[in-house]
């Protein structure tokens, strides 16, 4: 599953390429190539930009909403889900949301010096 990461500080939107993942080195304490992606929003909360590394270069989305703002997100530390990163988008406060449980496949842990066969 993709990690997606919003920077919670308002953000200047003339940054690209390079004043962004500066900022990801910098304030997330993350390497921007990595393979997440990284979400930016500006103080009036109407402009959204995302940094990625593709395919063996960096890509930056944006999306500027002709009326409204996005919503906020939690203060937690975490990546955002897709789905929560998709209701950012499209205006809906997840967190009003109740999440239903959903079976999670148990991840393999290998103990120290036993074989990964």
């Amino acid at each position: 599953e993709r990690r997606i990461w919003l920077y919670r500080q308002p953000t200047d939107m003339r940054r690209s390429f390079d004043g962004l993942s500066a900022m990801v080195r910098r304030h997330l304490g993350r390497e921007p190539s990595d393979g997440a992606w990284y979400a930016f929003i500006n103080r009036r909360r109407t402009q959204i930009k995302v940094l990625a590394f593709e395919s063996g270069g960096y890509c930056v989305w944006s999306k500027r909403l002709e009326q409204g703002q996005f919503g906020t997100a939690d203060q937690a530390d975490d990546p955002m889900s897709p789905a929560q990163f998709l209701a950012l988008l499209e205006g809906l406060d997840w967190r009003l949301v109740r999440r239903r449980k959903r079976y999670e496949k148990p991840r393999k842990s290998v103990a120290a010096g036993a074989s990964a066969w």
